[in-house]
């Protein structure tokens, strides 16, 4: 029978330990560099073991109900048990992650294609445009259109639904 170490690792699982190292990094366990060199080195992983290896180091995660920190006090959520274990979502203020998701991409093609624009030479027609243009005007509507309607916030419980299968599957998985 073969070891689980040398079984080879599905993407899901992949997947699976690049948000626990997210969540290690957001924790303030790993630092950006380790996270980097982790997440590179999970992407690249072809067994159960190479994964293994990557969170022998970070304590598991405990769902909420089984979790052992407690509120220090009755303000903090002690005397409402239903407040320790539905935290509260914070407030949205300011600029909203996923525009910088989807406009992050294009302005790194944009700075890369006029920047060989401009060690060419910088003669002719001003070609990064049909790079730029087209898929600015895309990028444009679909943030306008995200913005006016809330889309991105219509599938916060798609997403939520989504995890929650994929925890289901790797704690099936022994994960």
């Amino acid at each position: 029978m073969d070891r689980r170490e040398d079984l080879r690792a599905a993407d899901v699982d992949r997947q699976f330990v690049a948000e626990r190292l997210k969540a290690a990094l957001d924790e303030g366990r790993l630092s950006l560099h380790e996270y980097d060199d982790r997440l590179r080195e999970a992407y690249a992983a072809r067994t159960y073991g190479d994964l293994d290896r990557l969170l022998v180091d970070l304590p598991p995660v405990q769902p909420a109900q089984r979790s052992q920190v407690v509120p220090a006090s009755p303000a903090q959520g002690a005397a409402n048990p239903t407040a320790a274990q539905e935290p509260e979502r914070p407030e949205r203020r300011g600029f909203p992650k996923w525009i910088f998701a989807a406009w992050s991409g294009w302005l790194t093609v944009s700075i890369i294609v006029n920047v060989i624009w401009l060690l060419t030479g910088a003669e002719g027609d001003y070609w990064p445009k049909w790079v730029m243009g087209p898929w600015g005007a895309v990028l444009l509507a679909g943030t306008i259109n995200g913005l006016v309607w809330g889309g991105q916030h219509k599938d916060d419980s798609k997403a939520a639904r989504r995890r929650a299968r994929q925890e289901r599957r790797q704690a099936r998985r022994g994960y």
